[in-house]
């Protein structure tokens, strides 16, 4: 029985190991994100800094909610990293096609931790659908049927809770705000950059937390550690092409290789708990643009954009008399220079040390 049932999975390429699901799907996913949620933010960011009216008139009207272009990217994220997976699982068309609703559905029922239930769930369904794929004569029925019915039951039974554990990580950025601005300054900084390069929703979570001030700064100066930190460290693996996909893109995307060794993660979170209370008791950091821009550090530079916008707001209102030197260097110190100066040198530490080789960064 136990052959029979090897030789099954063998034929339908249906591998449970670390690799294919922590590496490969975990990968794909972080891929689907960003071109959907994280493109979808920097587009309406663009937009909406330099006027341009197509990127922010709505161009569609769903269940009586308007979409710009960037809005209607966002909303696909569930079904981008559902497929981005299935993908990754080599799944057949029928399952592949299947797996949009099942992303829309957990992503939607995740709340926060959206991205971390599409996870979990599109795997399940990706491999019972490849389980009944061309079982029987009828598969262009009963391959959709199970795959959407597996996925719809699993997010129904799974999804909120999921997101409840995820947001769990809210909680403990609102406590941490009511700290000292050093220690609250490293707690938020450190959480919200490792949330970022996990696979859940940090901009999500900052957003629905309304995440600003000194503590939208820290979560800013995390993220910005975390996305140049890899991009810099690891650059002699992955040269131009992974600076830009992680440092402008997301860190998300070194995931799979922080399964593989943990240990290349040591330089990046560290160098945010030095960024954070520099933020918050140097410089004085606070994002006061849209919440959402505190979790995106420096993917399509938004998160500096939306320093920069309440900047601009506050000198309006009088809250700010002007932009000053101070602010600006501040910004460039705590979301590029320090990161891309401090993680590789960090890292070369940890090199020493033997916990980090050539190799462990390659994307």
């Amino acid at each position: 029985m136990k052959d029979k049932i090897t030789a099954f999975m063998k034929k339908k390429d249906i591998e449970i190991s670390l690799k294919r699901y922590g590496i490969d799907a975990m990968g794909a996913m972080a891929q689907g994100l960003f071109c959907s949620l994280l493109i979808g933010t920097i587009i309406n960011t663009l937009g909406t800094q330099f006027g341009i009216g197509f990127l922010t008139t709505p161009v569609a009207t769903v269940g009586g909610a308007d979409y710009t272009v960037g809005g209607l990217a966002s909303a696909m994220s569930g079904p981008a990293m559902a497929a981005a997976i299935g993908y990754a699982l080599k799944c057949p068309p029928l399952v592949l096609f299947s797996l949009v609703t099942v992303g829309f559905a957990s992503n939607a029922l995740g709340g926060a931790g959206g991205p971390l239930a599409v996870l979990f769930i599109a795997i399940i369904a990706s491999e019972i659908g490849k389980a009944v794929s061309k079982e029987t004569k009828i598969d262009i029925l009963v391959t959709p049927l199970v795959t959407i019915g597996v996925g719809i039951a699993l997010s129904a039974w799974w999804a909120p809770a999921l997101g409840k554990a995820a947001s769990q990580v809210g909680r403990i950025i609102m406590w941490a705000t009511d700290l000292q601005p050093f220690l609250m300054g490293i707690l938020v900084s450190v959480i919200v950059g490792v949330a970022l390069t996990l696979p859940i929703s940090s901009a999500a979570i900052c957003a629905a937390l309304s995440l600003t001030g000194l503590a939208g700064g820290a979560a800013v100066a995390g993220c910005s550690a975390q996305m140049i930190g890899f991009a810099f460290m690891s650059f002699k693996e992955n040269k131009w092409g992974g600076l830009v996909s992680q440092g402008i893109g997301t860190s998300m995307l070194q995931m799979g290789n922080i399964v593989k060794n943990p240990r290349i993660w040591i330089a990046p979170i560290l160098t945010s708990a030095i960024t954070g209370p520099l933020a918050t008791c140097v410089f004085g950091m606070q994002m006061n643009g849209t919440p959402v821009s505190s979790g995106m550090g420096t993917c399509g530079f938004v998160g500096q954009i939306g320093v920069y916008t309440g900047w601009v707001n506050d000198v309006a209102s009088g809250a700010k008399s002007a932009i000053t030197a101070m602010d600006w260097a501040g910004l460039f110190l705590i979301c590029f220079i320090l990161p891309a100066v401090l993680c590789p040198l960090i890292n070369m530490g940890v090199r020493k040390l033997g916990w980090v080789k050539d190799g462990d960064l390659k994307l």
